[in-house]
């Protein structure tokens, strides 16, 4: 009987302890206000209201506009005398990249001295035959036709210098590839000590201006209905994993590839930094509307714990509320709510997770 009575006695106790405690996590729940310092960095986005958003994810590559982007050419044959650029060097517009060493130029420059000397020659005989006319020892149509000689030996040496002038020749049988545009040598195929043939088709270099880029993105034909001009695109590479590359579909090029069984769509980014390189893989997320609207918040304000989502209603810094959510979709930093919020009720974004611990542990 008496161990009854001491049992009793303990589970009372035990009781009157849990209600103390429980009655002081309410209390600690009820009076939790956030500080002058949290309240400062706290921030809050209200729940709007919005059309759903779909993504669709490709795989692709970087590649330079090639609207913006040359094949360099050597006019001449010869042996390359100095290559002074290396692929992935930046270089500017008509910045010498290699020097060669021909036998062409030296026709040129031999063809440049025949002018000049055809030219001086049919000078004076100009001279000589406008002397005879006033000394009226020869006719009138012996002048016109030593004036037709000038003209004729002065439209010569014209074209020889405009030859000069497009193969940029300096003399010494030396011709100098030059930079057509300011950009990257993304391509080269030339070395020093190199004998290039007269005939020869493929080009010497590859420069390409890079402050803006294409992403292609691979569609295959199951999603090709769904990509349309101006949906918005997220991109990410495997060298920046956590950048994400903002851009807009601006080009669909309706043509199955055959080896790929897929069709190709563009997105123009921008690329101010240069972080983007031709051929870079890429992936590429288009986002799309669905045919309806749901209430929308920000991805960070979402907080997930036991197995449930939960988001922290900020009324006032004494009024902080703990609401469980439907998730519908998440699409890149948007979430879709099924059920749960209301349009305009604000959403904390920052320091979420430590005003629920506080709450709810």
């Amino acid at each position: 009987m008496k161990n009854k009575i001491i049992l009793g006695i303990g589970l009372f106790a035990l009781a009157l302890t849990s209600c103390k405690k429980a009655e002081e996590n309410q209390e600690t729940k009820a009076t939790f206000v956030l500080s002058d310092n949290m309240l400062k960095t706290t921030t809050t986005a209200p729940a709007i209201t919005e059309p759903v958003k779909n993504e669709l994810s490709f795989y692709g590559k970087i590649t330079a506009d090639n609207n913006k982007s040359i094949d360099v050419y050597p006019l001449v044959g010869g042996n390359v005398v100095k290559v002074n650029v290396e692929l992935g060097d930046y270089v500017k517009k008509g910045q010498i990249l290699a020097t060669i060493k021909s036998t062409d130029i030296a026709d040129f420059e031999k063809q440049m001295v025949d002018a000049k000397s055809d030219l001086l020659v049919a000078k004076n005989n100009l001279k000589v035959s406008q002397e005879l006319f006033d000394g009226k020892l020869n006719a009138e149509r012996d002048v016109l036709e030593a004036k037709g000689q000038v003209a004729k030996a002065i439209s010569q040496l014209n074209r020889i210098e405009e030859t000069y002038k497009i193969y940029n020749i300096k003399g010494g049988s030396i011709y100098q590839v030059t930079a057509p545009i300011s950009g990257f040598i993304i391509q080269k195929s030339i070395n020093q000590d190199m004998l290039l043939r007269n005939d020869r088709s493929e080009n010497i270099f590859d420069i390409a201006e890079i402050s803006e880029v294409w992403a292609m993105a691979n569609v295959n034909e199951s999603d090709i209905e769904k990509v349309k001009l101006g949906e918005d695109a997220d991109i990410t590479t495997l060298s920046y994993p956590d950048k994400v590359f903002k851009g807009k579909v601006d080009k669909i090029f309706n043509v199955i590839d055959p080896n790929t069984k897929a069709m190709n769509a563009r997105v123009r980014l921008s690329n101010k930094d240069f972080l983007l390189k031709p051929d870079m893989n890429a992936s590429i997320k288009l986002s799309f509307n669905e045919n309806e609207s749901m209430i929308a918040v920000p991805s960070t304000a979402l907080i997930f714990d036991k197995s449930k989502n939960f988001v922290m209603i900020f009324k006032d810094r004494n009024n902080i509320e703990t609401r469980q959510v439907e998730v519908y979709r998440q699409v890149g930093e948007t979430t879709y709510i099924s059920s749960g919020l209301k349009e305009n009720e604000k959403v904390i974004t920052n320091n979420q997770l430590f005003i629920y611990d506080a709450l709810n542990d």
